[in-house]
């Protein structure tokens, strides 16, 4: 089961319907960008997560892109919308934080995929989310956590992480929130770096990836950058990469920068001369 977390728009902006009693209704899932075709999968309703974000419990389907339509009312008083922003590479929830289908596209290579394709770029994907990991001393993947029967801070914004006597020392996000009937609450919280969230890490992650599969040398077809062929077509040159700093060039590690998890150490100090020669020992007072 995949999940999709949707954030509706309406009049240009994000909009939460709730909160003028409107409500998201359904998704729908179509094979092609036109939505024409026939309904390849719907689920409804959405679960509110919290002002602006509601969640659709994914059909399973086969593994590829899809396009989607979410039909919300935007009001109580409002007929019926239709946002047609939606395009999902499905399965998510995979632990991935870029697509097969986006490293695809990357390369210029067509869909729909081959199992063996995406088994390789699945492949490349995960050794780049390595490197990023191993960068930035953190997962890219956050850890789901509970907590139970906690009062909060105030009342006027829960879906606030600084609403909770949470004591995390890492980025947390609240997902959703039950009221108990003593009066206290259950909170579900996304503790960690979630890299899928952060436009820099999926850049970069699908980029080297689609990198790694251009540079190997059984890739053949579309993705390899060709620079010269002889008139017989016995001999194929191939393009490097562009350089850093050249139009088209990969994203560097130090775009990342502003994500990584210092960690603090003491600094080491010379061993200290025995008293009374040390200056550090404190003073006797006669």
């Amino acid at each position: 089961m995949s999940v999709y977390d949707h954030k509706p728009v309406w009049a240009g902006a994000h909009y939460d319907p709730a909160s003028a009693g409107g409500e998201v209704t359904r998704l729908d899932l179509y094979a092609t960008p036109e939505r024409d075709g026939p309904v390849v999968a719907s689920t409804a309703p959405a679960a509110r997560l919290r002002a602006g974000v509601y969640r659709f419990d994914v059909p399973v389907v086969a593994p590829g892109r899809y396009w989607g339509a979410v039909t919300f009312t935007p009001n109580a008083a409002a007929q019926p919308v239709t946002d047609t922003s939606v395009r999902l590479d499905l399965p998510t929830s995979q632990g991935l934080v870029g697509s097969p289908e986006a490293v695809a596209d990357a390369l210029g290579v067509p869909l729909p995929l081959s199992s063996a394709q995406r088994g390789a770029y699945e492949e490349e994907i995960r050794n780049a989310q390595a490197d990023v990991a191993a960068y930035l001393n953190r997962p890219l993947v956050p850890t789901a956590t509970t907590l139970r029967a906690v009062t909060p801070y105030w009342t006027d914004a829960l879906d606030d992480i600084d609403a909770w006597p949470a004591l995390l020392d890492d980025i947390a996000e609240v997902i959703t929130y039950r009221a108990n009937p003593d009066g206290t609450y259950d909170v579900d919280l996304l503790v960690g770096l979630n890299g899928a969230q952060e436009e820099t890490v999926v850049r970069y992650v699908v980029a080297h990836a689609a990198e790694s599969v251009r540079q190997r040398p059984d890739q053949r077809g579309p993705g390899r950058r060709v620079s010269s062929v002889s008139a017989e077509g016995q001999s194929i040159s191939y393009e490097s990469a562009p350089t850093t700093g050249q139009a088209g060039a990969l994203p560097t590690i130090n775009s990342l920068n502003r994500l990584r998890r210092l960690v603090f150490q003491p600094l080491s100090r010379p061993p200290r001369a025995p008293w009374p020669y040390s200056s550090g020992r404190l003073r006797r007072w006669r």
